[in-house]
This record gives C-alpha cells, structure tokens and sequence, in this order.
C-alpha cells in the first residue's frame, strides 16, 4: 500500500530517502530548513569510505550496499557519481588494510614517495628527492571507491526525488516530530545534527569539519587521505579540488580563516606543489552519535509511525543508500 511520507532533512541521507520512497510510488515530501549546497552535506568532501562513525558490524554492510549502487551510478556522469583511486597513507605505523577492503580490490602501496610523486614520468632523481621530502608518511594503500562531486549530484538525487512526484519545501523548522501534519501517516528523521532538539537525542555530537575548495589539479587523477593528525586530504572532483581538514568537537559553523591557511599549507607540502588560492571555504557539523547510527522504527506520541536515520557522522554518504534500503524496509512491515 502507498503510505503519505513525510521526511525531515533536506542532505544526502534525506535525499536519498526521498528518492527510494518516491521512486517506489509512496506519496514523497521533504521538508528541511536548508537544501543542497547549505546543508552539513553541502560541504562535504563525500569520498566513499566509511569514517568517524559506529558501530562496525552495521556500518559496513550499509556501506558496501551504498558502495554498490554508486558503482552503478558512476556510469552516468550526469549523476555527480564517479569512481576514482583513494590513496590512504599513515604518518605513524604500517597501515592496516580492512577485511572488508580486500575483497573490494584494495592494495599496498610498496612505495608510498613514489605513488605520491604527481609526475608520473618523473626521472628516478626527481622521485627519490620527492621521497627526502615525504617521509613522514609511513605506508598507504590504495583502493577504487565512488566520488560524490556534491556540486552535483545533490542536484542530481533532487530531480530525480522531483521527477518521480516528491517534493521539497524549504525554511521549515519543527519543534518537534508530531509538529508534520497529521495527513503524513508516515514520519522519516533525517535530521542529522538537528536531532540533538528534534528528539531531544544527548548522545549526538557536532564534530566539525572544514575545508578549502582550490582550483582543480589536472595532475591528481586520484584522492589522497591520511587520518593520523593533522588530517589531511585533498579529493579532486570535475571542477575543483577539496583541501581538508578538521575533526574537532564542536559547533561552531564560522569559518576560520586560520585554519584554511593551515589546510592549504598541510596539502600542498604533502602534494609537492606551490599553495593554491581558496577558492572558497565550508565548515559542516558531522553527526556524530556516541552509540552508533540511531536506524530503527518508533511510534510517536500520536500514533504515527516514525523512522530515525541520522548519527552517520563523517559517513553519511558512505552509508546514504544501505540506509535508505533499510528505512523502507523499517516502514513499510
């Protein structure tokens, strides 16, 4: 039977719920106070990999459905959805590579200078030079994984949502989850952060990330990430490249002008190249939920039901469709 959805939260774990229900012919709208570019998603980096977010043993097959579907949308370029090499590095120790990454095709990097060096036809001089100079960075490996240009394919999970009958309605704040007219039968929390006062939900915590866009780098053909601190990354997309980052424990969503100089400075010694001009910078608040992804059904005070998807941290790309998957399971028993 097709139920009236209503769903709250306008980033990519709303959108591509509202996307699946539509799409599967339920009566779709998402009601959000900010849409696309303004939302914590709006500046994300959005590198498939699941990061800064708990528990493992449901993450990761949410993530390896999510990785799935990307791959399929990756064949369009309209989508925003590509697929490019992640190179992820340590400062610190030999990197472990995750079980689940191997069957995924991912390898070591026996030579981390050498696969960092951008001039891959550099001479043997050249390379090793770039190697005195990047020695901090211990080990690495090296996997394949879908690339969301945010610039994009936001856009793109919007058509689609309004293409199949979904709606959107910005500038909408609810005190609370029985606020959403009673003509929705069903409520869908994508919330992210918000739900600290949506649900009143103590165990959520901002973890703010900025970044730096820069011009695009026609010379990186793959992604380079290393977690150990300071985080660094730098993701090139169609138009631009991403320069991160930061992981702090707080909300404060202005932009430190500090702490872009500290990103551009930290990737470009990593890349070996001169310190692009920001072309812009963003900071989003990850949600991060101390006890792992709240997915699971509630009923509300009226008797509705209600899903809750949100506390996906640095990951809710990463888990954007296993999670829509199972929120139309979760609705529709």
């Amino acid at each position: 039977m097709n139920k009236s959805v209503a769903i709250i939260g306008a980033g990519v774990s709303g959108l591509t719920c509202g996307v699946v229900f539509a799409e599967q012919g339920h009566r779709t709208a998402i009601f959000a106070k900010e849409l696309g570019q303004q939302t914590t998603s709006g500046a994300a980096a959005a590198l498939w990999f699941p990061y800064d977010v708990e528990p493992a043993n449901k993450v990761i097959p949410w993530a390896l459905e999510t990785f799935r579907t990307l791959v399929d949308l990756a064949r369009n370029p309209d989508s925003g959805a590509s697929m490019i090499e992640l190179r992820q590095f340590s400062r610190t120790e030999e990197i472990r590579i995750p079980d689940w990454a191997i069957p995924l095709g991912a390898r070591r990097l026996s030579a981390v200078a050498t696969a960092l060096c951008r001039r891959a036809g550099g001479s043997r001089a050249k390379r090793l030079d770039t190697a005195r100079r990047l020695q901090d960075f211990q080990s690495g490996f090296s996997l394949r994984v879908p690339l969301m240009d945010t610039t994009i394919y936001l856009d793109c999970l919007t058509k689609r949502l309004l293409g199949a009958g979904g709606s959107i309605t910005e500038n909408v704040r609810f005190e609370n989850l029985e606020d959403v007219d009673s003509k929705y039968d069903l409520v869908i929390n994508c919330a992210g952060i918000g739900s600290r006062e949506l649900v009143s939900d103590a165990e959520l915590e901002p973890h703010r990330g900025q970044v730096a866009i820069v011009p695009r780098m026609k010379d990186l053909p793959y992604a380079v990430v290393c977690d150990d601190a300071p985080l660094m990354y730098a993701i090139p997309r169609r138009n631009d490249c991403v320069f991160g980052g930061t992981n702090d424990l707080s909300d404060d969503l202005a932009v430190d002008s500090a702490t872009t100089a500290r990103i551009v400075a930290e990737c470009s010694r990593a890349l070996d190249i001169e310190k692009p001009n920001a072309l812009a910078e963003r900071v989003g608040l990850r949600p991060f939920r101390k006890s792992g992804v709240r997915l699971e059904r509630a009923r509300l005070r009226d008797g509705r039901t209600c899903v809750h998807n949100y506390g996906h941290g640095g990951s809710g790309f990463t888990l954007s469709w296993g999670c829509a998957g199972e929120v139309v399971k979760m609705a529709t028993l």
